[in-house]
């Protein structure tokens, strides 16, 4: 058995860096060969080869082709994703990607399919599966100190909204943001979502409203199991990152608060004070992204099944695309709906 992965990384994006740096560095059996990027500067080059890096190339295809390359990194612009995967595959790699894998369910399809077809191994990015507290919720409920799920309550609140151009080619709030809340839910619930019931307004942006989107959000869900969620969205909190989970149970509950720089609370005459939550997603998961990571290169060294699998991403696109349809057509939407569209 091979005692490494030898990988490429595709896209030095923000993401694509930091993923590019934990492969070099931070992840056990990993070994970062190559990066392409359609359009790298020589500031770039000089921080790849920085890190080890043999192969640089602007064409993913000289990746793809270098058989000493294992699997690779997909970090590129959301609309490249099926077609590189599809490519990936037919060149016998396995393959980590970045959500989501389309905007298309179409081409979702295809791409698994070509998965399927070439034997690879396929994870997709819901990194917060990785995350120390809500790692560690659901080994409570696998343990059954939780008993029988009943409620999932996930909140998830940005620093501060993006760009509306960005919100225009993003797929909307439900696709862009609140995915990573379905995958959440779906893996806390241990069960399917059948049905959403989503509401949402322009409370924030009326740029974002322009754009053809909504900035805040409230999506209730029911599951397989007859358990019940809720999630809401904003992509403004003044105070930092929120991002909280509860889940009720027949026999307790279990609720992960916010990351803090410290938990240094000060009390004086003039109140009591603390640290406001961690930024953003990059130091509030820095660690999940590294474990995300780990799992994927054990899970090529052992012949495991991938913890995030193409199928999830998929799952986690068919509870967004019901949501959006919730909000416009102002009724609840049972999944079922969706995988027949």
């Amino acid at each position: 058995m091979a005692d490494e992965v030898r990988l490429g990384l595709i896209g030095v994006g923000r993401i694509g860096k930091i993923h590019a740096e934990h492969c070099a560095q931070r992840v056990p059996g990993a070994r970062l060969e190559g990066i392409a990027d359609m359009v790298l500067s020589q500031e770039q080059e000089s921080w790849a080869k920085g890190l080890g890096v043999r192969v640089l190339a602007r064409d993913p295809q000289d990746m793809l082709q270098d058989p000493a390359i294992d699997g690779v990194v997909i970090c590129s612009a959301t609309d490249t994703h099926a077609d590189l995967i599809i490519a990936a595959a037919a060149a016998g790699k396995h393959i980590f990607c970045e959500k989501p894998i389309d905007l298309s369910v179409p081409r979702v399809k295809a791409a698994l399919a070509a998965v399927q077809k070439a034997g690879v191994t396929l994870q997709i990015g819901f990194n917060r599966r990785f995350d120390h507290n809500f790692t560690r919720i659901r080994e409570r409920i696998q343990a059954g100190d939780l008993g029988t799920v009943q409620l999932i309550k996930i909140t998830s609140r940005d620093p501060a909204p993006p760009s509306p151009a960005y919100v225009a080619g993003s797929g909307g709030i439900f696709m862009d943001m609140m995915i990573h809340d379905f995958d959440m839910a779906r893996f806390q619930a241990g069960s399917e979502i059948t049905q959403v019931y989503a509401a949402g307004a322009v409370l924030i942006d009326p740029e974002i409203g322009r754009a053809g989107d909504v900035d805040t959000a409230i999506v209730t869900l029911t599951f397989a199991n007859g358990a019940l969620g809720v999630i809401d969205n904003s992509r403004k909190a003044v105070y930092g990152y929120d991002q909280r989970l509860e889940v009720f149970g027949s026999k307790g509950m279990a609720i992960a608060e916010n990351d803090l720089p410290n938990r240094v609370t000060l009390s004086t005459a003039g109140g009591v004070t603390g640290e406001k939550p961690l930024h953003f997603f990059l130091e509030r998961y820095k660690e999940a992204y590294i474990g995300e990571l780990v799992s994927f290169v054990e899970a090529v060294l052992h012949h495991t099944p991938a913890k995030v699998s193409g199928e999830d991403g998929l799952e986690n696109m068919y509870a967004a695309l019901a949501a959006g349809k919730s909000l416009k057509e102002k009724r609840p939407v049972f999944i079922d709906e969706v995988r027949a569209e």
